[in-house]
């Protein structure tokens, strides 16, 4: 399905320039806010308790009569409680407590009984050795898919477009985190899972544009790097806003109806989703060119290989035929 005409070359490179511009801007301002703000860690990797309970005979609940009395004790301290869902479901999250007395769940079902009539709708628990456990495994998995992408894109594009493409990879990250923190979202197991997915989504975008790009090099053989990135960009557009499209309303489903439950993963992913594709048209691509990519020099590596390859097969059939 074709919604863009493939005859058409769209001058993609000419608002790339300003496109790399807003990046550098807006990476610049989200680190920023990364290291003066940071994340606000979830119970799974700092430790603690979240309580989801739901009043049964009324339909408000009463936030601010929860929070008086949770303030009233101070191993609660640092405690958060907001709606959940529906005006009558409340969700509390408590800091960790060291050598409790008590359940955390008995002693929040004993305190708020003056509140009304409430059932436990969920009641996780997580210890500070696990959070840590968590914290350890989840920068890990974060390096190690940076890593693995690194050697991918090595191995199969020249390094200039191998180091566009990371990168590029990097900017969808650092975006998609400002957005969590912007958005006052718990750092946890569902946005991690998130930043995951984001990265093979955006890196699979990119080296589809990327292996157009290698093969309008080698099939048109023109001296205008510029006018290859448009012809490769205009060439896949239709694919890249077809699949972009289908995965960004699949997320947005995901996001207007799974409720708060799923709200870690499905934001940062509508985020990147937009973020992911903008980058792997407009910014790796342009980086490319900022690397200093030289097609004559490209036009000589390959001619060189496929001298190689031809002596190889020369000598090869020369020994088959008992020549050598």
């Amino acid at each position: 399905m074709e919604v863009f005409q493939t005859t058409k070359i769209y001058d993609f490179t000419k608002y790339s320039f300003y496109g790399l511009v807003v990046s550098i801007i807006l990476c610049l301002g989200s680190i920023v806010l990364i290291v003066t703000k940071d994340f606000k860690l979830g119970i799974d990797f700092a430790g603690g308790s979240i309580v989801q309970i739901q009043y049964d005979a009324i339909s408000q609940a009463p936030l601010s009569q929860i929070r008086e009395i949770l303030s009233q004790h101070e191993e609660f301290k640092g405690f958060q409680v907001s709606e959940f869902g529906a005006p009558n479901e409340v969700l509390i999250k408590l800091p960790l407590v060291e050598n409790p007395k008590a359940s955390t769940l008995q002693v929040i079902q004993e305190i708020l009984k003056p509140t009304g009539e409430f059932s436990i709708r969920r009641n996780d628990e997580i210890g500070a050795k696990v959070g840590d456990e968590f914290k350890y495994k989840g920068i890990l998995s974060l390096t190690l898919a940076f890593i693995a992408m690194m050697i991918y894109i090595s191995f199969r594009y020249e390094w200039r477009f191998a180091l566009a493409g990371i990168v590029a990879l990097m900017h969808d990250v650092i975006l998609a985190s400002a957005v969590v923190i912007l958005a006052d979202i718990d750092f946890n197991l569902e946005v991690l899972a998130a930043l995951l997915t984001l990265i093979g989504y955006s890196i699979n975008d990119t080296i589809i544009i990327f292996d157009r790009i290698r093969e309008q090099m080698l099939v048109k053989r023109v001296n205008d790097m510029k006018y290859v990135i448009n012809e490769a960009l205009s060439r896949t557009l239709s694919r890249t806003l077809l699949t972009s499209l289908t995965v960004f309303f699949v997320v947005l489903t995901l996001y207007l109806f799974g409720g708060e439950i799923i709200r870690g993963f499905s934001l940062p992913m509508l985020a990147g989703v937009i973020i992911g594709t903008y980058s792997s048209m407009f910014v790796a691509p342009r980086l490319a060119l900022v690397f200093g990519f030289n097609l004559e020099e490209y036009y000589q590596k390959e001619m060189k290989k496929l001298k190689k390859q031809e002596n190889k097969k020369r000598l090869r059939a020369m020994y088959e035929k008992g020549v050598v």
